[in-house]
C-alpha cells in the first residue's frame, strides 16, 4: 500500500443507489460518499456483492467508481472490486479499476492449490499495478487455510490485504495475525455482530454498510482505550444488525431503505430482487431504522 494510505477503522461497501426511472443516481452515490466521508470512514469498496453488482452495466460500475473515486479523493481510500466468476473477467476488472484511480483492488479468490492461488494473485498485481486486497470468502467453512495465505503473502509482495468473510471467522483472524506479525493487514466483512471480537482480536477493519457514525464511533473508542464506551454504542446496535443480517439481500433491503429515509437516496428499490419486505419485515424494518437514525443523529449532535 502507498506509504500515506491508512486503512485502519470502517470501509463503507456502498450500495448502489436508483432513481425512480430505474437508472443509476451518480449525484446521490456522490451525497452517500461525502456523507460517509465526513463521518469518518477510512474508505471505501465499490462495487461490492451489496452494489448489487451483477445487476450493474460495464458502463455503470465504472461510472459508480469514478464518482467516488473523485469524491473521496484525499479523504479517504477506494478499494476497487474486481471479482468476477473468471480469472480472465477479475484481470480485466483489475485493469479497468486501476485505471480509474482506485487505491487497492479487491478480489474473491479460491482456493485450489499454492500454486494456482498464488499465480492468480501475481496475475491481479501485475494486471492493476496496485497492491491487492483478497477476500476469503466461504459462508459454510473456514475458507483458505492459513498457511497457504502466509506463503502467498511471503511470495506475492502486492498481496498487502486479507478480507476474512468465513465460519467462525474469529480464530482464523487471530491466527493470520500471528502468523504474519502483523504484517498482513486483515479486515472482517459479514461477521458484523462479531465487531467487538474482531476488536479483540486486532483486526485493522472492518467493511459494513451504512450506520457510518455508529460503526466509527465505535472503532474510534474502542482504539482510544474505551472499550466499555465501544460495547455500550455496539450493543444498542445488536437488534437492528440481528434483523439486517439475516442473508446479503434482506441487508442490501434494509440499508437502502435507511438511507432513503435519512435523504441519502432517491428510492429505496433494488434492481432485480428475489423477494421483498412481507408486512411483519416492513414493520420491524422501519422501526429498527428509526433507531438507527436516532443513534446516527444522536452520535452527530442533531436533535
Amino acid at each position: 500500500m502507498a506509504a500515506d494510505l491508512d486503512l485502519r477503522g470502517i470501509i463503507t461497501v456502498l450500495n448502489t443507489p436508483f432513481a425512480e426511472d430505474g437508472r443509476v443516481d451518480i449525484e446521490a452515490l456522490r451525497r452517500h460518499a461525502t456523507y460517509a466521508v465526513e463521518a469518518g470512514v477510512a474508505g471505501f469498496l465499490i462495487p461490492g456483492f451489496a452494489a448489487e453488482v451483477l445487476a450493474l452495466t460495464e458502463q455503470e460500475r465504472r461510472d459508480m467508481v469514478r464518482a467516488v473515486v473523485e469524491t473521496a479523493h484525499g479523504k479517504a481510500a477506494v478499494i476497487g472490486g474486481a471479482s468476477a466468476p473468471t480469472q480472465a473477467e477479475r484481470c480485466r476488472n483489475a485493469e479497468t479499476l486501476a485505471g480509474l484511480g482506485c487505491d487497492l483492488v479487491l478480489a474473491s479468490l479460491g482456493f485450489e492449490s499454492d500454486a494456482q492461488y498464488q499465480r492468480e494473485i501475481r496475475e491481479l498485481a501485475s494486471a492493476s499495478g496496485r497492491d491487492l486486497m483478497i477476500q476469503d470468502w466461504d459462508s459454510n467453512g473456514p475458507g483458505v487455510p492459513v498457511e497457504a495465505i502466509v506463503r502467498a503473502v511471503e511470495a506475492v509482495p502486492r498481496f498487502r490485504c486479507l478480507k476474512v468473510e468465513t465460519f467462525d471467522a474469529g480464530p482464523k483472524y487471530t491466527r493470520l495475525k500471528a502468523a504474519t506479525a502483523g504484517r498482513l493487514h486483515v479486515s472482517g466483512g459479514w461477521a458484523v455482530m462479531q465487531l467487538i471480537e474482531a476488536l479483540d482480536r486486532d483486526v485493522d477493519a472492518f467493511m459494513p454498510t451504512g450506520l457510518h457514525r455508529a460503526y466509527v464511533t465505535i472503532f474510534r473508542r474502542y482504539v482510544s482505550g474505551d472499550r466499555n464506551g465501544a460495547v455500550r454504542l455496539f450493543h444498542r446496535l445488536l437488534p437492528i444488525l440481528a434483523f439486517s443480517n439475516q442473508n446479503l439481500e434482506h441487508s442490501i433491503r434494509f440499508f437502502k431503505r435507511l438511507l432513503w429515509r435519512q435523504g441519502l437516496y432517491p428510492t429505496p428499490t433494488l434492481r432485480a430482487p428475489a423477494q421483498a419486505f412481507d408486512d411483519h419485515h416492513q414493520r420491524i424494518a422501519d422501526e429498527l431504522i428509526g433507531l438507527a437514525i436516532e443513534i446516527e443523529n444522536e452520535l452527530a449532535g442533531r436533535p
